[in-house]
């Protein structure tokens, strides 16, 4: 029989949290081995999930034993690929890559032939770059490369940061502080290709929505509201930038989001917002920082090169729209 005729690919609500549980804690494992990332609260909230019945996704079960997973969420006219991991199994010569492969068609097909759904995003960033293109390319989505970046605090000490602007002061992240952001980051992203690659940059609503996910819900580690950093003008009170950052790891922090008002660029705003976070992480003990960039995205690649981030990983981001009819 070949390794494809052995492979079941079956509806993801008919398993519970306990049928999932090994291999998220073996995903768990990968997630800190390759990325130096706690996967574990993003488990347990998929676990919670998993118990409720509701999240659209597959299994694969390989002789009977489960041998991987995929899922997805939606959001309004969108549904986004949240995860796919898998092991091989050890009575046969599948790869976890097969699997995972088997998985994504599966969920591509679906959601490309649901009503309503005009647009399906994906950013794997457990998975190498290319590992996982194939299926995707085959369905006509588009794959953009992302740098995964790493700072040693302990080796590269923050600098000294260029000086404020006189328009302009420097606070940490408040509560009240989500509409102006949104309306900085739905700004700052106008035409931009990461707005192309994740379209909740292109409006104040979807901002506000990305905001809420980074601080609110532990998918990009614990939101660090000391590390994070708002800029504003002195004139109006709107932001010239930010920088939000998450602890992923008891020692290691993830910049979200570094943002600068395109109004405000070339004045060392961004170097400014980094170094001060790096030097608030380094005084609560943290030995790494990390954090993701489109490759396409040179400015921003420079940027971090020259703040001593070294790329240690690369991955894809997936979009996929449905033709106008």
């Amino acid at each position: 029989m070949t390794p494809a005729l052995q492979l079941e690919i079956l509806d993801l609500r008919h398993f519970s949290a306990a049928n999932l549980r090994p291999l998220l804690e073996t995903e768990a494992r990968v997630w800190s081995e390759r990325l130096e990332w706690d996967y574990r609260p993003s488990a347990n909230l998929l676990l919670q999930y998993l118990d409720s019945r509701i999240l659209p996704g597959y299994v694969a079960v390989e002789n009977g034993k489960i041998s991987g997973y995929v899922f997805c969420v939606y959001e309004e006219h969108k549904a986004v690929i949240g995860d796919v991991f898998a092991m091989p199994p050890h009575s046969s010569d599948l790869t976890a890559a097969h699997i995972e492969s088997k998985l994504l068609e599966a969920l591509i097909e679906l959601l490309q032939h649901s009503p309503g759904i005009n647009r399906v995003e994906s950013q794997l960033l457990l998975h190498p770059h290319d590992e996982l293109s194939a299926p995707f390319q085959a369905e006509g989505f588009g794959i953009h490369r992302r740098l995964f970046m790493r700072r040693d605090l302990r080796l590269s000490p923050p600098t000294a940061p260029p000086e404020l602007p006189p328009d302009v002061e420097m606070r940490p992240w408040r509560e009240d502080d989500f509409n102006t952001a949104a309306r900085l980051i739905s700004a700052a992203y106008a035409g931009h290709l990461d707005s192309h690659i994740n379209d909740q940059y292109r409006s104040v609503t979807g901002s506000l929505r990305f905001l809420h996910n980074i601080v609110r819900f532990p998918g990009c580690g614990y939101f660090d509201p000391a590390a994070s950093r708002v800029l504003i003008r002195r004139n109006s009170n709107e932001f010239a930038g930010l920088v939000l950052c998450s602890r992923v790891r008891e020692d290691v922090a993830h910049i979200t989001q570094l943002c600068v008002a395109k109004e405000e660029r070339g004045k060392g705003l961004g170097q400014l917002l980094i170094e001060t976070c790096a030097a608030n992480l380094k005084s609560q003990g943290f030995r790494a920082i990390t954090l993701t960039v489109t490759a396409g995205n040179e400015t921003a690649v420079w940027l971090y090169r020259r703040a001593d981030f070294q790329t240690i990983h690369d991955f894809d981001a997936m979009l996929w729209e449905k033709p106008a009819s």
